[in-house]
Order: structure tokens, then C-alpha cells, then sequence
């Protein structure tokens, strides 16, 4: 018998992702990356809900998973269980760097190039007045030298993934911050327009 394969939303991807995470940090790092992945769907002229799902459900099984010997491959049978596609579940794969898949598909490359540098310009924004709401390319790639600044960011796949979605690196940040902008209040980041008069 052939499982049956669920319609991709962004509903459905929230449900999976909220019933097997329940950190605020874990959920706010979703939301960062499928603002992020989205933004470029767009930009690419790509499947926005398909890229925004498997984006939201990168990290959904970190918390019961949160060893590299475990995330995500432990996760993806649990997709399939679930009847995401295979597409969405290859996706969330592949931006796990030790398990050396390849990234041949946009989505893929998206998904890697965003995942880490969302998280660093998260960090960066925690730490400023107001949030990202003015975070620059050349105060992130500051920050990226000082490595005891957002310490578990690794610093290669940041440069990787750039290069391997084919766009400047300062580019790529300026781009990321602008898709994370209008969500930055629930990221937890202030917003200028939330500070009093």
C-alpha cells in the first residue's frame, strides 16, 4: 500500500515542527530560515509553500534528535510516516553537512546558505538597540571574525553556502536581514517602531 502524500502548507509544516519542538529558540530559528528560504522562493520564481515548509521543518526532530549521529536522519523516517514528500524530506536532509548529501536542487542550496546565517544575524540583532532593523553586511561579516561571537554558528557553512547558491556574500546577508525585517518582533528582536515615542 502507498502512503498517502500530504498537501505541502505551511499549516501542516507549523503542526509537525510545534508538535516535536517545543523551545522557543528551536521555533524562533524556524521561522527566521522560512522567512529567509521563502524570500528567495520569490526571488527565484520558485514553490513558495513547498521551500517555506521544508524550511519551517529543518530542525523539527533536534529536540529528540540533538546529537549529529541522530539529526536529521532520524527525523526523515518520521516525514515519511507522516507523508511529506519526498522532495520536502530530501530538503531537510541535505543541510546536514555530515551526512554529505548533495545539494543539487535550489531548494537544497537555499536551505543551506540560509540556515546557519539566519541564526548569526539572530544573534547579531540580540545584541543591538534595535534588533536588525539597521543591521548592515559589514557589522555581520565583523561579527564573523570574532569567534566567540555566536559561538556554535559555524563560520564555513556561512561561506559555503553563499557560494554555492552563487551570490556575494555580503549580498546574501543583506538579503537574509531584509526577509527576517518583518518578522523581527516575533524572532524576539526589537523593532524600532515598537519603542516608544
Amino acid at each position: 500500500m502507498v502512503p498517502l502524500v500530504v498537501e505541502v502548507t505551511r499549516e501542516r509544516a507549523w503542526e509537525t515542527l510545534t508538535r516535536y519542538t517545543k523551545s522557543e529558540g528551536l521555533l524562533r530559528h524556524a521561522l527566521a530560515v522560512e522567512a529567509s528560504v521563502r524570500a528567495y522562493a520569490r526571488k527565484f520564481g520558485e514553490d513558495e509553500e513547498l521551500w517555506g515548509a521544508t524550511a519551517l521543518l529543518h530542525d523539527f526532530d533536534y529536540e529528540i534528535h540533538p546529537t549529529l549521529d541522530k539529526h536529521p536522519q532520524d527525523g526523515a523516517p518520521i516525514l515519511r510516516e507522516e507523508g511529506w514528500p519526498e522532495e520536502v524530506i530530501e530538503g531537510v536532509l541535505s543541510h546536514a553537512e555530515h551526512l554529505s548529501m548533495p545539494r543539487d536542487t535550489p531548494l537544497k542550496k537555499t536551505l543551506f546558505a540560509c540556515d546557519e546565517l539566519s541564526g548569526f544575524i539572530h544573534a547579531c540583532g540580540l545584541v543591538r538597540p534595535d534588533g536588525i532593523e539597521t543591521l548592515e553586511p559589514k557589522s555581520v561579516k565583523k561579527k564573523l571574525k570574532q569567534a566567540s561571537f555566536a559561538a556554535g554558528v559555524n563560520r564555513d557553512d556561512v561561506y559555503k553556502g553563499a557560494e554555492e547558491l552563487g551570490v556575494e556574500l555580503d549580498d546574501h546577508i543583506r538579503f537574509v536581514t531584509e526577509a527576517m525585517r518583518p518578522i523581527a518582533g516575533e524572532l524576539g528582536l526589537r523593532q524600532s517602531a515598537e519603542q516608544p515615542l
